[in-house]
């Protein structure tokens, strides 16, 4: 439908870039369900939910974040819905790694939504288009949902900003209402700030890798605003899909990602590389790059394995020692153990 300005307001949205985590620091918990069926789905922001199920929905993600800053996990399993609390190691996790900047934190809601979900057996990709949309999509205004699985029913969703001296982090909540109360029914919270940068930094420095054609760090540099950006992958608005459109204009074809992978030399060994990533260790920003390992128990070979793959890596794609403090590399075997190696940017000659 239309609205009177002629911006639409749909309860449909077909095109969004994000699907269910695709990175993140902290990518924990979504909504444990299956199906394959689809109906219609509708948001309902902050400014349009009535007034009482904007409070019920708001206390309730308050009592959750509170229980968060505490550390109580018990209190959250308890107030959970019945499949998130069978599969509550996750939430666990995230809630012990995240607790001490949330327990200084003064937490302010950015926004919540009501999601409701219509029909009869779960979706098999629910997509929610909230606020207001132009005839080019997204808005200021704007945010989409996507949420796979999801079982027909009434959703809230509250994004939370804690900034506290530790950094700053988000905190997305996914509540379920089940018997009159709003159930917790997901739990995604990531930090939206590495080293004191937030994605608008990363995304300056990004553009300015870009005008070099250092397109491979540009790359990785608004990959990674897109991650501190976001406040969950499922979420998308409009600066999110802008920093997507900039990232698939540089897009590497010559680099270990989206399943592919690459061969690097270095003397008269070839090593596949099979993944490679930006992190933050510390106060440095490191890139890692994983390859394939036949055996990682002899550590001293490993080692001097790692220490070559650095080397070969940055010596193919130099552009790197502008963008990264470091560089890690993991021997990966095919059981899934690995070791891992960093040389300092410096270091590497």
């Amino acid at each position: 439908m239309k609205n009177p300005k002629g911006e639409a307001r749909c309860s449909w949205f077909r095109w969004s870039r994000f699907g269910w985590c695709w990175f993140s620091p902290v990518c924990l918990i979504a909504i444990w369900v299956a199906g394959v069926s689809a109906e219609a789905q509708t948001c309902q922001t902050t400014a349009d939910m009535e007034g009482a199920a904007r409070t019920e929905i708001e206390a309730a993600a308050r009592r959750y974040f509170d229980m968060a800053a505490r550390g109580d996990t018990s209190g959250l399993a308890q107030n959970s819905i019945p499949d998130l609390a069978a599969h509550f190691a996750a939430v666990e996790s995230a809630v012990k790694e995240s607790q001490p900047a949330f327990s200084q934190a003064q937490p302010t809601i950015r926004s919540s939504f009501l999601l409701s979900a219509e029909g009869k057996e779960p979706l098999t990709r629910a997509e929610f288009l909230c606020g207001v949309f132009g005839p080019n999509g997204q808005t200021s205004n704007s945010s989409v949902f996507v949420l796979n699985n999801l079982p027909p029913g009434n959703y809230g969703a509250v994004i939370w900003d804690a900034k506290a001296s530790q950094g700053s982090h988000t905190l997305t909540l996914i509540l379920e209402e089940i018997g009159g109360s709003w159930k917790l029914a997901g739990f995604f919270a990531r930090e939206s700030q590495i080293n004191g940068h937030d994605g608008a930094w990363f995304a300056q420095r990004a553009k300015e890798f870009k005008a070099k054609g250092q397109n491979r760090s540009a790359w990785f540099y608004f990959r990674q605003a897109i991650a501190l950006t976001a406040p969950a992958d499922f979420v998308s608005t409009l600066a999110t899909d802008r920093l997507y459109d900039e990232a698939q204009s540089v897009q590497p074809n010559d680099l270990p990602i989206n399943g592919a992978t690459i061969d690097v030399t270095a003397g008269n060994k070839t090593y596949k590389l099979t993944a490679i990533y930006p992190a933050a260790v510390g106060s440095d920003f490191d890139l890692v790059v994983k390859y394939e390992a036949a055996n990682v128990a002899d550590t001293y070979q490993t080692y001097e394995a790692n220490i070559a793959v650095i080397k070969a890596l940055v010596a193919k794609f130099p552009e790197f020692r502008d963008a990264f403090d470091g560089v890690a590399a993991r021997a990966v075997e095919s059981s899934g153990r690995d070791y891992g190696s960093m040389l300092p940017m410096k270091e590497i000659k």
